[in-house]
């Protein structure tokens, strides 16, 4: 197997703020993204989307570690004060890395 290293970036949040983020990811250079809605337990609660005002979402990015930089600093400095959201990265191996060039 070759080398194509990339940085797998997930963000648990608000269903709320799903616009919001897309559009924030895609202009800090991010190839694409995957969305699927998310529930569970946290600091701030139960997440169990009995109702959408209360309902999660996990977006996941595969890019660069420049732009998975660019994105966690983003929502570090616009969101983590006053919303719900957990980001977590994890270095992935690509299997077909010409989708993400």
């Amino acid at each position: 197997m070759t080398d194509n290293n990339a940085t797998l970036i997930t963000i648990i949040t608000e269903a709320a703020l799903e616009t919001t983020l897309i559009k924030d990811i895609e202009e800090l250079g991010a190839p694409g993204y995957s969305i699927s809605n998310a529930r569970g337990k946290g600091n701030r609660g139960l997440r169990d989307a009995a109702w959408e005002a209360n309902s999660n979402i996990r977006i996941e990015v595969i890019c660069s570690d420049i732009v998975a930089s660019k994105i966690s600093e983003h929502l570090e400095q616009k969101y983590y004060q006053n919303y719900a959201m957990v980001c977590f990265s994890a270095e992935v191996n690509v299997l077909r890395p010409k989708k993400f060039n």
